[in-house]
């Protein structure tokens, strides 16, 4: 028994090792060991200890073996399987945690209302619990309860929770009316390349907030003589970087103009929420937002989130790819048109419900049915662009959509340095998918998907794209270490099998 655990150790190890991109001398000398060491640790011929284990997992940025977890580890996907029946699209990871941040800004009681209960919300809550902030689950786990302190202590702040979220970094804005000095972790997140933080700089200086970024931390310091005497015009038409502007602009006593705004999902979700803390914020929709500040927000709030488009577009696919009649509820479809518009195009058959509103009283839902359909490859490439555009987090999905389509498909993902890369993760599935540099594929269909064990690729929405093709693959799969899914979707193996899909969850060990 304790040879087959050794084995089984050993090919985790070597599938991290080669999803690194490593070989066994870079292994090797990282751990400063033997490359005939690590060549017998990977074939299971050598006793291996807990600390090396945690040594090997920590070099190759991977969790080998988890002690203590309750979530699952991997996925066993039994592919070529048949969707049907109708499933509910979640509300929005990205809303909620930028909902969960500005929640700062408050001093009463905040209820979000069927918050998304994955790994991004746990670590941003592990975070606020840290610094002082009480957060409980209430009406049996569905809703989120967050009652503020007085007084943060940012000394105390899990930095370990902190530095595995990016959405760490929409703090500065809130805080940056609370306390005159602070620290935080730098952000993480998805492995998606060089991601400058310099355009929320240039944004929150207007409000006096200074940052020095030394030793793992930003180092932030507010000067309160300094405030907005002009338009602030964003460098970036980002969805952070404005909500960033957007939580510094809610406790500014004045008026803020925000030009070049993010006119996304989850800003609008933002805004609204602002408005119900009495906030009025002009020209949500558009990229020109004027916020009227207030300098004290202490109300008890209560704020349903709307549903989440990328997930949606997820469960799309989801059917295309395994050539399904699935029908999507819940839907918002305000941020799904350019996407299906591109779809209809390549042949998509579907239909949809006349629109009905979301619990949030603003956001445009639909029910959206697809069924089986001949597609064929796009005449111009797919490419993200700020909303209303194709939106950046959905350009992963037509990789797979593009790998069933007849024809070539040029995907161009401009905005991440790497996430293209990830896509051809998708060639050990029997895709056919050609890097023509580390923004730009070449998808080349139709795709005779086979099934494959691999490792999950570090981004989210490329973790996902795998899985779908292995739903779609005839035998069995098996993709490995599944945080980063955890991350953006609740519960979404299990989901997926309640119409139709065959997904086991387990761990090794």
């Amino acid at each position: 028994m304790a040879d087959d655990y050794l084995v089984r150790i050993g090919k985790l190890i070597r599938d991290a090792r080669q999803h690194r991109g490593w070989t066994q001398s870079q292994l090797a000398e990282a751990l400063g060991t033997s490359q005939s060491a690590v060549n017998r640790i990977e074939r299971g011929n050598q006793n291996i200890s807990l600390e090396m284990i945690a040594r090997i997992g920590e070099a190759l940025d991977s969790e080998i073996v988890s002690l203590g977890y309750a979530g699952p580890m991997h996925l066993r996907v039994v592919g070529g399987r048949r969707l049907s029946g109708a499933i509910d699209v979640k509300t929005s990871k990205n809303a909620c945690v930028a909902l969960l941040c500005a929640s700062l800004l408050n001093e009463g009681r905040t209820v979000l209302r069927r918050v998304a209960r994955i790994e991004e919300v746990y670590r941003l809550l592990e975070v606020l619990g840290s610094i002082g902030v009480r957060t409980r689950w209430i009406n049996d786990g569905v809703d989120l309860e967050i009652v503020p302190s007085a007084e943060l202590d940012l000394a105390a702040i899990d930095a370990d929770a902190a530095r595995r979220t990016r959405s760490i970094i929409m703090f500065l804005g809130p805080l940056l009316h609370r306390m005159d000095h602070f620290k935080l972790p730098y952000a993480g997140g998805c492995d998606l390349g060089t991601r400058t933080i310099e355009p929320h700089m240039i944004a929150l200086r207007r409000f006096g907030l200074d940052i020095a970024a030394t030793e793992g931390q930003y180092h932030a310091q507010v000067d309160r003589a300094i405030s907005p005497d002009r338009p602030i015009v964003l460098t970036e038409r980002g969805d952070t970087v404005t909500e960033n502007a957007l939580l510094a602009a809610a406790r500014h006593d004045g008026i803020t103009v925000i030009r070049n705004a993010s006119s996304n999902y989850m800003v609008q979700d933002l805004c609204f929420f602002l408005e119900a803390l009495g906030v009025k914020v002009d020209g949500i929709g558009t990229t020109t937002l004027t916020v009227h500040g207030v300098p004290t927000i202490d109300v008890d709030v209560d704020y349903s989130p709307s549903e989440d488009p990328v997930e949606a577009m997820s469960l799309v696919a989801a059917a295309v790819v395994t050539e399904s009649e699935l029908t999507v509820r819940r839907v918002p479809i305000e941020f799904l048109e350019i996407e299906l518009a591109v779809l209809e195009e390549m042949g998509l058959d579907h239909d949809r419900t006349p629109e009905y509103f979301a619990d949030n009283g603003r956001t445009r839902l639909v029910d959206l049915t697809v069924r089986p359909s001949k597609l064929e490859a796009p005449i111009d490439k797919i490419h993200p662009m700020p909303f209303p555009g194709l939106n950046i987090d959905n350009v992963p999905f037509f990789a797979a959509i593009a790998a069933v389509a007849q024809g070539q498909t040029l995907i161009h993902d401009w905005v991440y340095d790497n996430r293209a890369i990830y896509l051809t993760d998708l060639n050990r599935l029997g895709g056919r998918l050609q890097l023509l540099d580390p923004h730009r594929v070449l998808v080349e269909g139709p795709t005779r998907w086979r099934a494959a064990e691999m490792m999950c690729p570090p981004a989210l929405r490329p973790a996902v794209v795998v899985l779908l093709a292995m739903m779609a693959a005839e035998g069995t799969s098996v993709l490995r270490n599944v945080y980063v899914i955890n991350r953006g979707y609740e519960d979404l193996a299990e989901r997926l099998n309640s119409v139709g899909a065959q997904i086991e969850t387990f761990r090794d060990i």
